[in-house]
């Protein structure tokens, strides 16, 4: 088949380039041959939507194939369109005419579409859309006895006359969707033309039984959720919610709760990066009250307090079923992370807990390290970054570490907890955790002698990938007992180049850095941590 008309540009084709390669393909069916002769010749009508399938074919599937290159140039887009529809084009001619009934010519078999259940246009640049570019970019879901049950419409700024183009396709395929994409579908659109473009969405949306919904990057605010509340208010067996980054402030958190009449089914609820704050969590904290079933929930940098921080620990306190805990970024303070200990013996499935930069301080932290260390027992993911957590709590996260052996992930960074800290993580990890992977202690007012038992106590494990002990106070003669530790493995050493070797903490006497280290190896040798006390 020629591509010519195309194959020195960018992957997709404009759209009258694929008219006119349907044109051709039409001719190339009707045109007669040694096939045609064997097998019969088409008519131009029964040719024509033949070589609409088939071109629809060629061009899904090469879409699908662009989505993936590595280059991204789309040459082997073009050589895989190219293919398919000349295979196409074969199978047709071979099939030959349909017979006739009565007299009449039989409209021609229909090409089935493959059975893929996912359309996606999200690869690609990021821009707006009009209506002809939505009416090629959706034409797939037109298709008669497409089997597409998940969309994504991610990544295309949709306007009101896009949007009226999608508004008919969508409520033609209310009964089989489950999972519907719809982050970042708006960008750049003024706000009255984003609402009223949300609209459109929720009203051809209304009534699918979705298990999925993603919502996220809209800016929506209380405005946007209550555009989209035809949708939000039919939805009665959501599993999956995604609102990040929406400005789902106070009043867009109670709207949401307002609007969705049940969250019974509900196993994710990611609510990242907006601006909560205290009254919102306490919205929000009411929809996981109602969602017993809730395995992964994520509320982070949203801005709560401790008030809220509060409210929301109490109420996954009724989840029994998590998984995963994502917290991190926000106001807590130690009365929320008390409160967080109190409950979280509750999660015996949960395998990642999230907690960094809470202000749990040595307090808090203590509380939440003796009480993982008394239960999750398959906890795989462990991060309390940013907690001012000093060499006073230390002990209790080396405890807790030593009970942990499927932990795969730790981050202790941007914390004080020094080298005495340091020591006993070390020790900590010294024993089994053979799934152990990534260790994060940096910028931690770490030395020598820290660095150099943290990268002793992690070199051994088999697949480790990362030690981070950058931005700490190593000494250059640190630095090089650390690489030379990894010299067999240095890709799972990460940089060192923000290390401060004068330890600005710390006096710079060299006989006192030499008794501080004598006195450190000493301690680390009579170490005896235990599981429990």
């Amino acid at each position: 088949m020629d591509t010519s008309t195309f194959s020195m540009k960018l992957w997709p084709p404009s759209f009258s380039t694929r008219l006119l390669l349907v044109e051709r393909m039409t001719k190339n069916l009707i045109t007669p041959s040694i096939l045609s002769k064997k097998y019969g010749l088409l008519s131009k009508e029964e040719a024509e939507g033949d070589a609409k399938k088939i071109e629809a074919i060629a061009f899904a599937a090469a879409t699908q194939h662009f989505e993936k290159e590595s280059d991204g140039d789309g040459s082997s887009a073009v050589q895989l369109y190219a293919k398919e529809s000349s295979k196409l084009m074969l199978e047709v001619i071979k099939r030959g005419p349909r017979a006739k009934e009565e007299g009449e010519l039989v409209a021609s078999e229909i090409i089935r579409v493959p059975h893929e259940t996912s359309f996606d246009i999200s690869g690609g640049r990021r821009a707006f859309i009009n209506a002809e570019e939505a009416e090629e970019l959706l034409r797939p879901l037109r298709d008669p006895g497409n089997k597409f049950t998940k969309i994504c419409f991610s990544n295309r700024s949709f306007g009101i006359d896009a949007a009226r183009v999608a508004e008919p396709v969508l409520s033609s395929l209310k009964d089989q969707l489950t999972e519907v994409d719809l982050s970042d579908f708006i960008a750049g659109r003024s706000e009255d033309e984003a609402l009223d473009v949300m609209k459109i969405f929720s009203s051809a949306l209304e009534g699918c039984k979705l298990r999925y919904l993603n919502l996220s990057n809209n800016a929506m605010g209380e405005k946007g959720v209550r555009a989209f509340g035809d949708l939000l208010k039919s939805q009665r067996s959501l599993e999956e919610l995604y609102l990040m980054n929406d400005g789902i402030s106070e009043e867009a958190a109670q709207a949401v709760h307002e609007l969705i009449p049940s969250t019974e089914s509900l196993k994710v609820l990611h609510f990242h990066n907006n601006m909560t704050g205290d009254e919102g969590a306490v919205a929000i904290a009411n929809i996981v009250k109602n969602s017993s079933l809730l395995e992964d929930f994520r509320c982070s940098s949203t801005r709560v307090d401790s008030e809220g921080g509060i409210a929301l620990v109490e109420a996954l306190g009724l989840c029994s079923y998590l998984k995963k805990i994502d917290l991190r970024d926000n106001m807590f303070g130690v009365e929320a992370g008390l409160a967080l200990s109190r409950v979280i013996s509750r999660f015996s499935n949960l395998t990642e807990i999230y907690l960094s930069y809470l202000n749990l301080e040595d307090e808090g932290s203590i509380a939440l390290a003796t009480a993982l260390k008394e239960s999750v027992p398959s906890l795989e993911t462990l991060d309390m970054a940013g907690n001012d957590i000093t060499v006073e709590g230390a002990p209790a996260l080396a405890a807790c570490i030593v009970a942990k052996q499927f932990l795969t992930v730790l981050n202790l960074s941007e914390n004080e907890l020094k080298d005495e800290g340091a020591l006993l993580i070390a020790k900590a990890l010294e024993e089994g955790h053979g799934q152990l992977n990534e260790v994060d202690m940096s910028s931690n007012s770490i030395r020598r002698v820290g660095a150099r038992c943290l990268a002793q106590a992690v070199m051994g494990k088999p697949g480790f990938k990362l030690l981070n002990i950058n931005g700490n106070f190593i000494s250059d003669e640190g630095i090089d007992e650390v690489k030379d530790i990894f010299k067999t493995l240095p890709t799972a050493l990460g940089p060192l180049d923000d290390n401060d070797p004068e330890g600005e903490d710390y006096d710079d006497e060299a006989d006192e850095e030499n008794a501080n280290n004598e006195e450190l190896e000493s301690k680390l040798k009579r170490l005896d941590i235990k599981q429990s006390e």
